[in-house]
Formats: structure tokens, sequence, C-alpha cells
């Protein structure tokens, strides 16, 4: 299946390509190519493909915004680098261009998505929530419409979801639409956002194969199924803390799925073992100079470490910072699969998605964006302090080497600090870190993003941000985490080319 999806997503890539440049004025016209299922299955693994393009901007909005990692040169004050230090101190312009490549490349996925549900004849009612299949021409299977359908559901659901959290309120659209017709589309509501997500991924859960884990066919692998739409949907509903209809998602996943924790945590990210039971839903790469391989190994890998550490050097980027170096011990196996050190001077890297390469940038390690270590750890979080929580979180510490939890974690604030402690080192450097702290603001009592990020700051401060020039004192520093700026600015240019409509931008931009 592999190599499948990846010759069909060159020729998406293709014939993508000829539709935009053809056709710029709408992507109906797509609709003269996906005449057969199989076209139809062509153009949705070039939705799988087209993933790739975000996770190049991902890490710069979620994980170095957090306390796992910093901009990694900061007295540099080139244009990449000093773009990096503006996200990384809280205080990216409205014209930063990651800012702007994360939306743009994330709004492409979900236009190859729109594009095979409308012809799939999946139409979404955004004023009801409701989502129906109408009659289509293509001779299709029902299953295979809804299979079809149901993984672009999901993919769909989940570019919403990260643009949700992470701008607020952005353009709904579920349907493909001309360039004149997205001008007269203005920001709608978080809550009319989070009601497609929920329509999509519901939908979905019954859409897909429900296949346990154990026997799924070759064939099938790395496409998402049902138990993938459920885990995302608690996800979601945990993030607007609706434990209660979280909970049944999460426990059907762990019981019904055939997911499991494998042994080794260093086997999940084993370019010989992936999409195991731990991974239900990764990004996925190909080296081979086949124009889908990662590049993260390079990006990642030390300044000027030549071929010490991969091939063609690296670029220094997102570099973990001394607190989670110190607070991720050596007694734990995940600190050695996560991070490195490098030279005499143990210049700190990200390693997790580093494997050899051939050719710089074309690495194999997928980028995991579900895992069932998260399923587990999410009930823990939606049941709250309880000896079955307090178990849930021992099941993953478990491979880590580090046994149980102490008998010292007896209370709501220690427990929620036990909980966030784990979640950080297990999904270290998975962009999930970010996430997690704007989610507690709402799920935990004792743990607050900005309060998180105020301390990372004062951390930090001595061995990174006082290196900058000229220097911001912390008091400065931390007094740039506000609530807004947990939101990143609407991209300055969807303000500035909309020649028909305000679109506002958010509060502190």
């Amino acid at each position: 299946m592999r190599y499948l999806i990846i010759f069909l997503s060159l020729i998406t890539l293709a014939s993508c390509k000829k539709v935009i440049d053809l056709y710029p004025e709408s992507n109906l016209n797509s609709g003269t190519y996906y005449t057969t299922a199989a076209e139809v299955q062509t153009g949705l693994n070039g939705c799988y493909n087209a993933l790739q393009k975000p996770m190049l901007y991902e890490w710069q909005v979620t994980e170095l915004r957090s306390d796992n990692t910093d901009q990694g040169v900061p007295s540099s004050n080139n244009t990449v680098n000093r773009d990096l230090s503006d996200l990384d101190e809280f205080i990216p312009s409205t014209g930063h261009a990651a800012v702007y490549s994360y939306w743009i490349n994330t709004y492409f996925v979900i236009r190859n998505c729109n594009i095979i549900l409308q012809n799939l004849g999946v139409v979404y009612n955004p004023t009801s929530g409701a989502l129906t299949l109408n009659p289509i021409a293509i001779p299709v299977s029902d299953s295979v419409r809804k299979q079809m359908a149901g993984e672009a559901m999901v993919l769909r659901a989940n570019s919403y979801f990260n643009l949700v959290r992470l701008y607020g309120g952005v353009f709904l659209i579920h349907t493909p639409v001309t360039a004149d017709e997205a001008k007269t589309i203005n920001r709608s509501s978080v809550d009319d956002i989070y009601k497609l997500i929920k329509a999509d991924l519901t939908a979905a859960s019954g859409y897909l194969s429900a296949t346990k884990f154990p026997a799924i066919l070759p064939a099938n692998i790395g496409k998402v199924n049902a138990w993938v739409a459920k885990g995302l949907l608690a996800k979601v509903h945990l993030t607007l803390n609706d434990k209660a209809a979280a909970i049944p998602l999460l426990q059907d996943v762990i019981n019904n799925s055939g997911y499991s924790l494998g042994a080794s945590y260093a086997n999940v990210f084993s370019i010989s073992n992936e999409m195991n039971s731990d991974v239900m839903f990764a990004v996925r790469y190909k080296a081979g100079n086949l124009g889908l391989g990662s590049s993260f190994g390079n990006l990642f890998a030390p300044l000027g470490s030549g071929s010490a550490v991969i091939n063609g050097s690296g670029s220094g980027l997102n570099y973990p910072t001394n607190d989670i170096d110190t607070a991720l011990t050596v007694a734990d196996a995940r600190k050695n699969v996560a991070m490195g050190s490098y030279g005499t001077t143990k210049l700190l890297y990200v390693k997790k998605f580093l494997t050899p390469v051939v050719t710089t940038n074309d690495g194999e390690s997928d980028w995991p964006v579900l895992r069932y270590a998260d399923i587990i750890l999410m009930l823990a979080e939606a049941q709250g302090f309880t000896p079955s929580s307090i178990a849930l979180i021992n099941q993953v510490r478990v491979r880590t080497g580090l046994g149980n939890l102490p008998a010292s974690v007896n209370s709501v604030a220690s427990f929620e600090k036990a909980l966030s402690d784990e979640r950080r080192f297990e999904f270290v450097f998975e962009n999930q870190r970010w996430f997690d702290l704007v989610r507690f603001n709402k799920t935990m009592t004792t743990i607050t993003a900005e309060q998180t990020i105020k301390d990372h700051f004062a951390k930090e401060f001595v061995s990174h941000y006082s290196q900058y020039s000229p220097v911001t004192p912390l008091t400065t520093l931390q007094s740039y985490v506000t609530t807004n700026k947990l939101l990143l600015p609407i991209p300055q240019h969807e303000i500035d080319t909309n020649s028909q409509l305000v679109i506002t931008q958010n509060p502190g931009y």
C-alpha cells in the first residue's frame, strides 16, 4: 500500500497542478476528472500527500511556542532566525511568514478534501450541522463510497481542528469555491468551526472500517479508520471540556480497537516498524528521491555538525530547552529516543525524526498525529484524579523504565502535574505540547498555558533569552504572554487582499 500511495500521489500532484494552472477560476472543473472510483481514490491519496506541507511549519507554530524548544540561534538577526525568534518570544507580526504558510497549506488540504467530498456527493449543512449523501454518477459501491468519504472527512476535520486551535474562528469552507466566492466568506465563529469538525468525525466514525488493528490488511495500513475518527473526536470533546462525551469514545478505542502500547518506546519511531500498534494516524514520508521524503532530520540536526549527526549537516532549528533536558531524566527511556547532544559543548538537538539519509532532506521517518498512548492519557485526563486514571498513566510509564507514579501523587494538584509531565515526556517534540497547554486551561484547575510559558521564560532566560540583542527584560518578555496571544494572528494577506469584506484581526495584534 505504501508504494501504491506514493505512485498515485505523484500522479495526483501532476493532475492537481494541471487543474490549478488551467482552471484557476474554479476547482469545480476538477469534476471532469473524477468519473471513476479509481480516480477518486487517486485524488484521496493526494489529500494524504498534501499533509506533508503544513508539517514543515507546524513545529514553528506549536512546539517552538511551548516550553519544549527554543529558537536555535538567539544572537542571529537574519530573517529566518528573527521570524523564529518572534514566535518563540510571542511577538509574531500579522505578516509572519510561517503563520501564513501554515494557514494556506492547511487550507490546501481542506480544498483537496472538499473536492473529493463533493464528487462523492457529501453535502454539509452549516445551519443544522448535518451531513448528507446525495446521489452521484460515479459507479461505486456504498461501502467504498463511505470509506473514501470518511477518510476525506477525517483529514478535513483534523485540518480545521488545528486551525481553530491556533487561529480561533477561521473561514468555514466546506465545498469547492471560486476565488471570487471565497472573498464573500468571512470568518466563522469558533462554535461553527467545531460544529463541522464534530459532524465530520461523527459521520466518519460510522463510515470507516472498524477492523481491529492486528487484522488490518497491508493495503489499508496508513489509512485513517473508525478508531482514528473516534480518537480525534474524543480529543475535540476534551478540548471543549466535554469530558463526559470524550470518555465513552476513548473507552471504545481502548477496549475494541486492537491498538496497544508496544514494549519498546524506541520501536514506536523505528523506520522498520512504521504504523505499528501505537501509531494510529501519521503524516507519512518515503525516502528514495521521490519528492516524498522528510526534511526534519536535516532541519533539526545541529548547525555546523557536518556529517557527524546526519548526512548533509543540519540547520539547527527547534532546539530542546535546558528545562526539558533536565526534566526528562536519563532513567527515562524516552530521552535517548527524543534528543541527543553534539560536540564538546553538548549542544542539544531533536533526534526523534532523525534517521540516516542518502540525500539531504529525504528521510523516511513518519510524523505521528495520533497515538494509542494519547488515547490512554486522554482518558486519564477526562476522568480526573481517580485510581483508574493513576493506573492508566502507569501503563504508559511501564515501557519508560520509570515504574509507577510515586505515592506523593495523592491530590488533584499533584495528579494534574504528573499527567501534564507524562504527556510532555511521552509526546515530546511531536507538536502536542502547545495544544495540551491550551487545553489544560479548560480541563485542569492548577495548570495554565500562560503561567507555564512565563515560568519557561524565567527558566531559560539566562541560557537563552538574555542572548538576544537587544535583550528584552524578563518581566517584559513575560508580559507578552496573554490570553489573546494564545492565538496566532489572522494572516495579514487575507485581510489586505479581500476587497469585498472587512476581515477582523484577532485581539492583541
